[in-house]
């Protein structure tokens, strides 16, 4: 028996029928009908990733348990996405989960994965080691729980993500919770975020001086607020667009001052529509919006953004999720409870003071969970679940820093719920401190890897940890965040102090680096950005930190934080105190250093592969027309099970998703009405002949006019394999005309 059969009911439709699609095309791409371009585009879309296999060592030191390779070769990395486990990235919208949810999760990082949730900076959940064939059962039982993959990469709307504490913050405008909900559902899949040249990414802030949203670095940002209009409280948002870190880090523009709620989803479909059409498609390195917004100025994109609001298509979607914005409610486990006269356990005042933060509503906290390195086991997964259920409910939530947070505490709990998290190994002090450091997957998983920063991360965090009750406040509350190359998804460019890895020669060996960067600020929405100041050896950076915080505490003047200091000192004499730590040796002198954090092996950067993170442009047209012969094979499926009606059905909608495609390359908005695609087909295309096979007469394109207008009474065997055959004549149909129309050499 299957998972598809055994969840039955409980995988939505909608969501049921994107995997079945997935899984026809894993099918369709093991017999080589599908190009792999198109595949990898699909894949990624649904969150499956390759990643670096060389058969290391983690940070830990810790090797990696030995896999199932069809190929046999333990040695060197793998090619393709065939040849090795991979990742699975999965959406978490705005970090908000349940504990049953966290439960599968739990079950799926055990049983198809290495037993690890490894939590991103955009409130996602990535497993690791899994194998590309388990992925269709994993997402069906990912949907049978409400959470999906879908778009979780690839040139498409990634998570949305939102402040941690919306909806319990003393200093929010409003929750913007339930808006990041209702633009998730509203841009899964839509027809106008399918033809971006990259990615896009969203974030909404409830407040502007806290970090939580990080609206200022992100393709748009949504800060939360409020207006008087005739003599009421109007709800809407400050709108932030072209932010973004990456190699060259943007800061993120003003487009509009406010914009009221009804507007909210109009607005983010007519920006998307003005990327998709604008953005840059060939150079990948150019792609996001925010070079769009840099080359045309924001006063032009506001221009265009505006003209196209003008024509967006209405939906009922765009104010209807309004009606149940006050209906998004948290239901408690326990009510709200003093901590009066509780016996306090040992530990728990140095836990409470970096872990909890005091809700709005009396009675209750919101603690953080310290997961070094954004990991945390199944089996703390699976504790961790039964722990929410006793004390919080389904209010879990995860945060752009890699941590777990509790919501809804009870007070009177935090020593109870302290205890069982320090059991599990989940309840140490120093969340939000300078031994809370963010790191992106390095040279364990990525292609892109260029140093470990897993490896330094995990130096770093044990050396302050030794020393924590040593360091002086100021310190304590620096940020560090350490990347593994220049993309920054560690951010290291909003950090007090950011590490991104690089590399430089000695002799005939490499050496393993991190540039230096400087004076980031994670405040106010990730208010500016840090600048690097000198690339030192792997094994200097700890020396580094030291030096850096020390002279921070002896010359700052009183209360000034560490961006002033930074910038009084002068990148000249931050230069001149970096310089001793930067001289290279060699080989024969130092051999240590030129091995990476928790890997004894001689650093080598050979087996650096081509990231996936944003996969390669492919062609809208080539998207869409995958989804038809996906479905065609699916008609296939359905003729060997018998079930002719259905392959009928299948091979009908075929060729209507085929009709589409084609259409889209001329008219975005046509939908997904099939009667709509079918009369622009007839009227764009088949009537003015650019889709017309002369050898045939046109009858190619005839099958799909017939099948729409005169539906079968009855179906059998006979009709079924008739129309299947039709189908699939139209799809190649459906190719050369593209090919023709747009001035592709054919053969």
């Amino acid at each position: 028996m299957t998972w598809k059969t055994i969840l039955g009911d409980k995988i939505p439709e909608d969501m049921g029928r994107e995997i079945d699609t997935f899984e026809a095309q894993i099918e369709l791409r093991k017999q080589n009908k599908v190009d792999e371009k198109v595949f990898a585009e699909s894949r990624l879309r649904k969150g499956a990733y390759g990643q670096r296999y060389d058969n290391g060592q983690r940070h830990d030191g810790v090797r990696t348990r030995e896999l199932d390779f069809p190929s046999g070769d333990l040695v060197k990395g793998p090619d393709t996405i065939w040849d090795a486990p991979g990742m699975q990235r999965i959406k978490i919208p705005y970090g908000g989960m349940t504990a049953e949810q966290l439960e599968v999760l739990s079950e799926l990082a055990d049983e198809y994965a290495d037993g690890i949730l490894h939590i991103t900076t955009r409130q996602d959940i990535q497993l690791h080691y899994v194998h590309i064939e388990d992925t269709p059962d994993l997402m069906r039982r990912l949907a049978a729980v409400g959470i999906t993959t879908q778009e979780a990469c690839g040139n498409s709307v990634r998570n949305i993500t939102a402040c941690t504490l919306a909806g319990v913050c003393h200093d929010e405008t409003f929750d913007v919770s339930p808006y990041a909900d209702a633009m998730t559902q509203f841009l899964l899949g839509h027809d106008d975020v399918q033809d971006f040249g990259r990615k896009f990414k969203v974030a909404f802030s409830g407040c502007e001086g806290h970090a939580c949203g990080l609206v200022k670095m992100h393709d748009l940002g949504l800060l939360a607020q409020t207006r008087k209009v005739d003599g009421k409280t109007k709800r809407g948002f400050m709108v932030f667009v072209g932010g973004g870190l990456g190699t060259v880090p943007h800061q993120a523009k003003v487009l509009a001052d406010f914009v009221s709620e009804e507007q909210l989803l109009p607005l983010t479909q007519a920006i998307a529509r003005v990327f998709a059409r604008l953005g840059e498609k060939k150079n990948r390195n150019r792609a996001r919006l925010k070079f769009l917004v840099a080359k045309i100025g924001i006063d032009e994109f506001r221009r265009l953004v505006q003209e196209e609001l003008e024509v967006v298509p209405h939906d009922d979607r765009h104010t209807a999720y309004l009606d149940n914005v006050d209906n998004f409610e948290y239901v408690p486990a326990k009510a709200g409870m003093a901590l009066n006269g509780e016996p306090i356990p040992e530990g728990f005042n140095d836990w409470y003071a970096t872990s909890n933060y005091k809700q709005v509503q009396p009675g209750y906290s919101t603690i953080t969970l310290n997961t070094p390195l954004g990991d945390i086991s199944a089996q703390q997964g699976f504790q961790l679940a039964d722990i929410a259920r006793k004390y919080v409910g389904d209010n879990i939530r995860l945060s752009v820093e890699q941590n777990i947070v509790l919501r809804w505490v009870a007070d009177a709990d935090l020593p109870a719920i302290y205890n069982e998290l320090k059991q599990i190994g989940l309840g140490e002090a120093g969340t939000g401190t300078i031994v809370d450091i963010t790191s992106c997957p390095g040279t364990d998983t990525c292609k892109l890897g260029i140093a470990s920063s897993r490896g330094l991360t995990s130096e770093l965090r044990t050396r302050l940890i030794e020393k924590i009750n040593l360091l002086p406040e100021a310190v304590l509350e620096l940020k560090i965040k350490v990347s593994g190359c220049f993309n920054s998804c560690g951010q290291h460019h909003v950090a007090d102090i950011g590490f991104f890895g690089n590399s430089r020669r000695s002799g005939n060996h490499k050496m393993p680096h991190f540039q230096v960067v400087l004076g980031g600020q994670w405040h106010e929405n990730a208010g500016s950005y840090g600048l690097a100041v000198g690339a030192v050896p792997a094994k200097r950076v700890p020396d580094v930190l030291e030096a850096l915080t020390n002279r921070y505490v002896d010359e700052r003047d009183e209360n000034q934080n560490f961006q002033s200091w930074i910038k009084d000192l002068g990148r000249k004499e931050i230069k001149a105190m970096l310089t001793p730590f930067m001289e290279l040796t060699s080989y024969n002198e130092k051999p240590d250093y030129f091995s990476d954090w928790g890997d004894s092996r001689v650093y080598t950067i050979d087996d650096i592969g081509i990231g996936e993170c944003a996969g390669e442009v492919v062609s809208l047209f080539s998207m869409e027309i995958a989804k038809a012969e996906s479905t065609h094979f699916e008609a296939l499926l359905a003729l060997d099970e018998g079930n002719y009606s259905r392959a009928d059905e299948q091979a009908y909608k075929a060729m209507v998703l085929a009709a589409r495609a084609l259409v889209r390359t001329k008219f975005l908005d046509v939908g997904d009405d099939y009667d709509n695609i079918v009369n622009e087909f007839r009227t764009r295309f088949y009537d003015t002949q650019l889709v017309y096979d002369k050898f045939a007469k046109g009858k190619f394109a005839r099958y799909l006019l017939n099948r729409h207008t005169t539906p079968p009474q009855k179906t059998s065997e006979d009709f079924a394999h008739q129309i299947i055959d039709e189908a699939q004549l139209f799809i190649e149909n459906i190719h050369s005309a593209e090919q023709r129309i747009n001035g592709v050499i054919v053969g």
